[in-house]
């Protein structure tokens, strides 16, 4: 019964270690760090003269904020036809992360 309840501690005491801010959308994750760009989608793929970007950030897993829809990058950068859409995924120990969507086109 004992070392259930060691392998119970360890696993609850793993959680709070990693931190619930990992958790973040990235195709590859860093224990101590990540830095991830990669692509969301496809619009137009035609030639893009205007960028925008929208972002939404986590600290501990507990508090989130941010608007990271592709809808509010096209309005940050006054975009009326989308060309592509790429991500930018940062995490730190699980405790901070931030995902923001980039928008190119016209």
């Amino acid at each position: 019964m004992k070392k259930i309840i060691l392998l119970a501690v360890i696993v609850v005491a793993a959680q709070f270690v990693t931190g619930c801010a990992a958790k973040a959308k990235s195709p590859v994750t860093g224990f101590l760090f990540t830095d991830v760009r990669g692509p969301e989608a496809v619009g137009s793929g035609g030639e893009a003269s205007k960028f925008g970007e929208a972002c939404a950030t986590s600290i501990l897993g507990w508090v989130a904020t941010g608007d990271a829809s592709i809808e509010a990058a096209r309005k940050s950068g006054g975009i009326t036809e989308i060309s592509f859409v790429d991500y930018h995924s940062t995490i730190v120990l699980g405790i901070f992360a931030k995902y923001c969507v980039k928008v190119s086109g016209r």
